[in-house]
């Protein structure tokens, strides 16, 4: 499981979005990139490639509900 999970912005324009992600799974730290598409770069091939998508699909989720999802609908 993905804990101490955080994400910014580092690139904002009309071509490119990226976020700077960085997490702990079983104890190490993970750093990488988001992509507006929602393609990944995370040095994470020491995992199994279960865990590995496992990673991706959790990160994808994280950062939907934190970037994508409106918390503050105007009533």
């Amino acid at each position: 499981m993905i804990s101490h999970f955080q994400w910014k912005e580092i690139k904002n324009n009309w071509i490119n979005r990226e976020w700077a992600v960085s997490f702990y799974y079983k104890g190490e730290h993970i750093n990488g990139s988001y992509f507006k598409d929602g393609s990944m770069e995370l040095p994470i091939d020491s995992f199994t490639q279960e865990e590995q998508e496992k990673i991706k699909a959790q990160i994808h989720d994280l950062m939907l509900y934190h970037v994508y999802e409106d918390h503050h609908p105007e009533t």
